[in-house]
């Protein structure tokens, strides 16, 4: 049945996907304003959270969110699934993310990525890579925008130890500004290699930010540190649950909906 769910889930995906392909005429036809086509992307991803909750069965819960700066800040999340790299765009609005060139090849979502904008690198290309998420970064910061990245460069399972790959240390010492480490255990539900999505409750930790000011070793190994401590932490262990009655009818009308009420439940 959970198999069902998932590959109920996906078809709607799809089809809510592309129901904003006449939102994508609309704003380029309007001169592809950045604000909007942000705001169109975040209804986006809330829909695709909603259509997790009602048909997989899956939602989230925050933790430390008071963690969370007041000002712009780096970002750096583990990485274990498709999910955050969707549920980024509603926990933090207006976010600009550190993204590989391979998403490019996604319908729609590429033209988000491309105009919304976000900072999207090659990693074939070395320094050049570098640089380029270098400046990117400090274009979004200057303009109010906070930096979100994944340092380990790629999806991992949920048993494998948090490893930055370089380059994040690289940022931290340009940007010269707080960095919030977060944590999500994503990967127990939705793994990259898994045949259908888990019911469950995903869990999104924000640590405690990290000051400038070190150097990059010291940095690395802090906020390694961190991340892992959290990993293996007992509070993390998987939330699982038997989803009620999946929500059959067109995700479209019911996540359009439910967009105007959704709200995570955060806790302290």
């Amino acid at each position: 049945m959970q198999r069902f769910r998932s590959k109920l889930f996906d078809l709607l995906f799809a089809a809510w996907t592309a129901l904003f392909l006449p939102v994508l005429l609309t704003l380029w036809l309007c001169g592809s304003p950045e604000r909007g086509i942000r705001r169109a992307t975040r209804i986006w991803a809330r829909g695709t959270l909603v259509g997790l909750r009602g048909v997989v069965g899956l939602s989230y819960v925050e933790h430390g969110r008071q963690n969370v700066p007041d000002t712009p800040c780096l970002i750096i999340a583990n990485h274990q699934s498709t999910w955050e790299t969707l549920a980024f765009l509603v926990l933090f609005p207006d976010v600009a993310m550190v993204a590989k060139k391979d998403l490019l090849t996604i319908p729609v979502f590429s033209w988000f990525l491309r105009k919304s904008p976000m900072i999207v690198i090659d990693r074939e290309s070395g320094s050049k890579a570098l640089r380029k998420m270098i400046e990117g970064s400090q274009v979004a910061l200057a303009h109010g925008r906070s930096v979100l990245i994944f340092p380990e460069g790629t999806r991992k399972p949920a048993s494998a130890p948090v490893e930055f790959k370089r380059g994040v240390e690289l940022l931290y010492a340009k940007l010269n500004c707080r960095v919030l480490p977060v944590f999500v255990n994503s990967g127990s539900f939705w793994a990259p290699d898994a045949r259908c999505k888990r019911a469950g409750t995903i869990t999104v930790s924000y640590l405690s930010p990290i000051e400038p000011g070190l150097t990059g070793a010291a940095f690395i190994r802090r906020a390694e540190r961190v991340l892992e401590a959290e990993r293996r932490s007992g509070q993390l262990e998987p939330q699982l649950a038997r989803p009620t009655r999946p929500t059959i009818p067109s995700i479209a009308p019911v996540a359009l909906l439910a967009v105007m009420w959704h709200r995570p439940h955060r806790h302290s």
